[in-house]
Parts: C-alpha cells; sequence; structure tokens
C-alpha cells in the first residue's frame, strides 16, 4: 500500500515538473547550467514510463536533449515501419557542438535508441536563426488553440519568410491541425499552404 501512494506521488511529481525542466532547458542556450535540470526531467520520464502510456513531446526532448546538449528544431512523432515497428519520436538536435545531430526516442519507453551526427543532410550547416518564442511556448499556443496531442514541431528556417513553427495537432475532436506559430510573436495561424 505504501508503495503504491509512493509511485503516484512520484507519478505525479514526474507530470508536474518534466515540462518546467525543458522549458528551462531551452531558455539555457550555452548548454550547461540547463541540462542538470534536462537531465533530471529525462530520469523522471524514464520511471513514469512504468505508468504505461505514450512518451510526451517534453519526455521525447528532456531525452533527445540529456544525450546530445544543444537546441531542438524539429521532433516528429513516426509510426514508419523503418524504426522496426515501432513507434518513435524523430527529433533533429542543433548541438552545443555546432553540428546537427539525428536522434531517435522511443515512444513507448523515452530510451534513445540513437543519436548520431547529420554529416550527410543537405541542409544549412549553420546555427537556426534564433527564435523569440521557444519550441516550447509554440507548442503551448498551438495547443491552446486546438486542443490535442502535437505529432510534429518544426522551425520553417527558410530565410525567405518570417521565422515560424510548424505545429501538426491531432485535435480532442480527432480532426488534424497544421498550424504556424509566428516564432516572433507567438500568433496562431493556420497553415494554408499545407493540404
Amino acid at each position: 500500500m505504501k508503495r503504491t501512494i509512493a509511485i503516484s506521488a512520484v507519478t505525479a511529481a514526474v507530470l508536474v515538473g518534466g515540462g518546467v525542466a525543458t522549458a528551462v532547458a531551452f531558455a539555457d542556450d550555452d548548454g550547461g547550467k540547463g541540462r542538470d535540470q534536462v537531465t533530471r526531467s529525462a530520469d523522471r520520464a524514464e520511471q513514469s514510463r512504468a505508468t504505461g502510456g505514450r512518451v510526451t513531446l517534453d519526455e521525447a526532448l528532456a531525452a533527445a536533449l540529456k544525450s546530445v546538449p544543444g537546441t531542438v528544431t524539429e521532433a516528429e512523432l513516426d509510426d514508419d515501419d523503418d524504426d522496426g515497428g515501432r513507434t518513435v519520436w524523430e527529433l533533429d538536435v542543433y548541438g552545443t557542438d555546432k553540428a546537427w545531430h539525428d536522434v531517435t526516442v522511443d515512444a513507448g519507453s523515452a530510451k534513445v535508441l540513437s543519436a548520431r551526427d547529420d554529416d550527410n543532410d543537405a541542409r544549412d550547416r549553420h546555427a537556426p536563426r534564433s527564435a523569440a518564442v521557444s519550441l516550447k511556448a509554440a507548442v503551448d499556443a498551438a495547443t491552446g488553440a486546438h486542443p490535442g496531442t502535437v505529432t510534429s514541431v518544426d522551425l520553417d528556417d527558410d530565410e525567405d519568410e518570417p521565422l515560424r513553427w510548424e505545429v501538426d495537432v491531432t485535435g480532442e475532436d480527432g480532426a488534424r491541425y497544421d498550424l504556424d506559430v509566428d516564432a516572433r510573436t507567438g500568433e496562431v495561424t493556420v497553415d494554408r499552404d499545407d493540404d
């Protein structure tokens, strides 16, 4: 009985504390001070898997940043067969080492399955432009406009257009919403360019 109560208390602490630690990590651009909070958050996320359920975006971010400190510019929930039939979070991280990394996190356990340098990517090798609105704030804005589950978030760093986060949400009503969040203001609009 005491063990059940202790597990319930730990689970509640993980749910409350996980998002806070991840938000702190995004505010920390030097990869140092915020890393301890990310590490603790990822450890708590792994413990919370014992209670079942899918790894949240916050938990996937924490696990990825524990493995590769830096800035996450893209995260996508993928049910592709390329990963052995399992559901995974695929994240792009611009590391504190000034290199891009592809990080794959198991969506059932929050375990990092791979974290590799992305030397063969055609994307620009420069750091992404700085966004006043963090990934976490963009996700919060998108789910505030359309409550549901985020399945993808991407910083659109096209220099010819205003910097924006593209956020895909599966709404509580079952509909899919493709949303743009202005990376300067946090304003949410429906992505008219996407089918």
